[in-house]
């Protein structure tokens, strides 16, 4: 088949995701050409050369670490019709002559909109339509009200009766809406091949790179050792070592250590799920997918939830190490093989 797949530029973890997909439509025989933007173009462009296309994307806006609604719609507003524009005469460029037989987004919007004026079946695979398309089981607080109804309506407005919905998750629930299916995250083939130990250190994943204080605040904890990632530089302070951005080094750390503290990003949560790490997650504010799957890493005892990153917080993630270790060993899946039989199913029908 001849394929169009469409990767957000926003977040790295979509890249890292859709290029697992790619790889095996590749291997199974289709034709692939994919649209991106971004360090996630970037990323795609290096790894399937001739194939990968760039176009604007849309990006969120942050204010004091905090996703800020206003700004981001603000920017939104102010960019999408010329982005539209700019999009659909890079899709005629791009793709003169050339019929497809189905669009895959992985969130991503043009690639969507390129479908529906060609008349094109779409398949969405990403994990963002959970908070859409299946029935919650954590308690949202009060606090987190606006947060999950902003996320909802977002989710709904993207890929709208696509043909069919692949939602990657850790988290079983149940559906609400049909033509979905839940699979296991895509785990690239880095995670599937190490072998994860038990090391002395905590590997820490710190996305807002302006949290000034987190060095001094690991530093009362001086028994631990403290890896982190996201400052992109190599210092050492004490029992705290900044470690500059290095893929192979990043994924010995994880394989190796004995937990993870990070955001509520779910790509990095699902590989340390995979790998049995217990898992400390303090969500970004106002990101209510980053709460949900903190919530349910708490829930399913892989680990704690916190609204902030204290040392008394994690004093207490550490010393109930054990019992998360042991949830963690009722997890499993087959790589990814689930959503790729399905996805070859699902193909072959159309």
């Amino acid at each position: 088949m001849n394929i169009l797949y469409g990767v957000p530029g926003e977040g790295m973890g979509h890249a890292t995701r859709s290029k697992v997909v790619i790889q095996h439509l590749l291997e199974a025989g289709h034709k692939v050409q994919v649209v991106s933007s971004s360090r996630a173009y970037q990323l795609l462009a290096r790894t399937f050369p001739g194939r990968v296309h760039e176009i604007r994307g849309f990006h969120l806006a942050y204010r004091e670490l905090t996703v800020s609604k206003l700004r981001t719609a603000a920017l939104t507003l102010r960019t999408a019709p010329e982005n539209l524009v700019v999009n659909f005469r890079k899709y005629r460029e791009m793709f003169f002559g050339v019929e497809f037989d189905v669009v895959i987004s992985d969130f991503e919007s043009f690639s969507y909109l390129f479908a529906k004026s060609k008349r094109l079946p779409v398949i969405s695979i990403d994990n963002m339509q959970v908070i859409s398309r299946a029935r919650l089981d954590v308690v949202v607080p009060p606090a987190e009200y606006g947060n999950l109804e902003v996320a909802r309506q977002i989710v709904r407005a993207k890929l709208p009766r696509s043909q069919h919905y692949f939602v990657t998750t850790f988290f079983p629930l149940p559906l609400s809406k049909p033509n979905t299916t839940l699979v296991p995250p895509i785990i690239r083939p880095e995670i599937l091949a190490a072998q994860p130990t038990t090391g002395t250190h905590v590997l820490v994943y710190q996305s807002a790179t302006t949290q000034s204080n987190l060095v001094p605040l690991l530093q009362n904890l001086p028994k631990q050792e403290f890896r982190v990632y996201g400052f992109n530089k190599e210092e050492n302070h004490g029992n705290v070592q900044l470690k500059a951005f290095s893929e192979q080094g990043f994924i010995e750390d994880l394989a190796s250590a004995r937990a993870i503290i990070t955001n509520g990003g779910f790509s990095l949560i699902s590989e340390a799920v995979f790998l049995h790490k217990p898992i400390c997650a303090i969500p970004i504010p106002a990101q209510f997918e980053q709460f949900l799957n903190a919530a349910e890493v708490e829930k399913l005892g892989y680990g704690r939830h916190f609204p902030a990153l204290t040392a008394d917080n994690l004093k207490a993630f550490l010393y109930d190490l054990t019992g998360f270790e042991t949830a963690l060993t009722s997890y499993s899946q087959d790589g990814n093989e689930l959503l790729f039989r399905q996805l070859d199913a699902l193909l072959a029908g159309l």
